[in-house]
């Protein structure tokens, strides 16, 4: 046997070794303990209520157990959020489209949690729009055999290639779903013939897979096109990453929450508390207590400390690892596997309420809409890590075309958003965090002016008079509300040899400390870090039977 066969045959093993973690058997769980807690004593305790903490916690109080939620902000959902500004505006500060479940023809169904009925989700008219230099692509929603037609159309040449890209993503799909119901018992050597998909994409990236079927470099970055939602160009984004949840949105539409992502993160924080859950906000976890290599408690800032059978960490690992625990000789080797990790980009955003209904006035009927400058989104990535926005592409939510009451009646809520590098906010840092802004202000504004009039030019005339209400966001921004490292938005990178079950576990060398969100498996997204705080919990479930 070769050493490539060996390679390949360990990194599947690796790969898929989790792979069934979407089936959650509740039943199969310990039930709480019934035991009588002491003050400041608890069964879990989670640092962070993003969505990966908050589905954490609602999974013990499901259960009977006692969690407690630490959160520094004074909201909790962490990038699943919202915040309001006069003139009646609300802005969400992250979500532009998820995935959801569906219930007897509603779409209101939080995934493992179906006693959550209170959060209706509305379907987006079309699934997205990318325009490029020379073409304006609009995606249906819910129809991918529409949407693969349609750019048949355009590149009747490649029509082969465009077929056998989706089945290429249809097959990573079936494998690995095939794989899970095995539960993972397979005979690695028919594992070819069996999963050919997942064999083939060994080592390889999604611009790998595309490569092999495409020629035209336009068609190349038109099926490519959600790279920004994943926060890598085809070259270094995993196929995996790509593939299934692309597909999954393509096949299964696009649904924004009525009342935004903030719905979602409150229906979380009444579900834990209604069944004995407890969520302290304006609190932040200064040290993670620990004895012996095992992890026993939390001390806040304000020097309170809380104990508990269990720490979940939905903060970001960097802070977790070098900010919250002492030194220790245990966590060497682990520190050294995470620095080789990549951190992801963050983002600068412009929140815009306009003082009449413009989308209305434009004709505009989309509600998500991706601009890019070109079909190199190597180039596109570059660009963004700089923070060069004359060069990068960009995108723009506009969701009032979603729901009725989305925005004060008369007016829209406008979100341009792009991917940026931390690096060129770096040096406003130490002035910014101590309220010297003068020159961090001075550069976001030139920044926001160019985007807004980059989107005025192309897309909404008249946009500038319009606006009643300008908020502005940038890596420091995101780092001042969520902590996340150099204010990531994505965790770690979505990379080869960081996705799958090669991404960094729920489980660390550290005893009774686990983690969930972004920064773990399987990754970033709203619908992934829910997912994540769950797989956290069943594996603590795991080892307490």
């Amino acid at each position: 046997m070769t050493t490539i066969q060996i390679e390949r045959r360990e990194f599947l093993k690796k790969l898929l070794g989790g792979a069934a973690f979407l089936a959650l058997d509740w039943q199969s769980f310990p039930k709480g303990f019934g035991e009588t807690l002491s003050e400041n004593e608890y069964d879990a305790i989670i640092i962070g209520s993003g969505l990966g903490g908050l589905s954490c916690a609602a999974a013990f109080a499901r259960q009977g157990f006692k969690p407690l939620v630490i959160e520094q902000h004074y909201k909790v959902g962490g990038y699943a959020t919202t915040f309001r500004r006069p003139g009646g505006f609300e802005f969400d500060t992250s979500l532009h489209s998820t995935t959801v479940g569906e219930r007897d023809g509603i779409h209101n169904l939080i995934p493992a949690f179906p006693e959550i009925k209170d959060v209706l989700f509305e379907s987006h008219p079309n699934l997205y729009r990318a325009i490029f230099p020379d073409y304006d692509i609009t995606v249906p929603q819910k129809n991918l055999a529409e949407y693969i037609n349609n750019i048949i159309e355009l590149f009747p040449e490649e029509k082969k290639g465009i077929e056998a890209i989706f089945e290429d993503m249809e097959g990573l799909t079936r494998d690995i779903n095939k794989f899970s119901r095995a539960g993972g018992e397979v005979d690695m050597n028919t594992f070819p013939a069996k999963f050919p998909h997942l064999y083939k994409s060994f080592n390889r990236s999604w611009g790998d897979i595309v490569d092999a079927r495409i020629e035209d470099p336009k068609l190349k970055a038109i099926v490519s096109s959600l790279w920004i939602y994943y926060g890598l160009p085809p070259s270094k984004l995993s196929p995996y990453y790509y593939a299934m949840p692309t597909l999954g949105y393509l096949q299964h539409g696009g649904f924004y929450p009525r009342g935004k992502s903030q719905k979602i993160s409150n229906a979380f924080e009444k579900f834990i508390e209604d069944r004995g859950g407890e969520i302290l906000i304006k609190s932040k976890v200064e040290k993670i207590l620990t004895k012996n290599d095992t992890a026993y408690g939390v001390r806040t800032k304000d020097g309170k400390e809380f104990n508990a059978k269990v720490i979940v960490s939905n903060a970001n690992v960097h802070d977790t690892f070098n900010k919250m625990l002492n030194d220790n000789s245990i966590l060497k080797d682990y520190l050294v596997k995470m620095e080789k990790f990549s951190v992801s980009l963050s983002s600068f955003q412009i929140f815009l309420g306009l003082k009449k209904d413009l989308i209305e006035e434009t004709g505009i009927t989309d509600t998500e809409i991706f601009n890019y400058t070109t079909y190199d989104l190597e180039e596109d990535y570059e660009a963004m890590k700089i923070a060069d926005l004359e060069n990068c592409g960009y995108s723009v939510t506009l969701y009032d075309n979603i729901y009725k009451g989305y925005s004060p009646e008369g007016k829209n809520t406008i979100n341009i958003m792009t991917l940026q590098g931390y690096d060129h906010w770096e040096k406003y840092s130490e002035d910014y965090f101590n309220d010297n802004k003068d020159a961090y202000l001075k550069e976001k504004e030139r920044m926001a002016d160019s985007l807004i009039q980059r989107v005025e030019s192309k897309l909404l005339p008249g946009l500038r008079d319009a606006i009643a209400v300008k908020e502005i966001g940038t890596p420091l921004t995101n780092i001042r509300y969520t902590s996340n490292y150099k204010g990531a938005i994505y965790g770690f990178d979505q990379t080869i040899d960081n996705s799958g079950q090669n991404r960094l576990g729920h489980e660390t060398p550290i005893k009774n400390l686990y983690l969930s969100g972004a920064w773990t498996k399987p990754g970033h997204g709203y619908g992934a870090v829910i997912y994540s705080g769950l797989m956290c919990f069943g594996e603590i479930m795991k080892s307490w039977k």
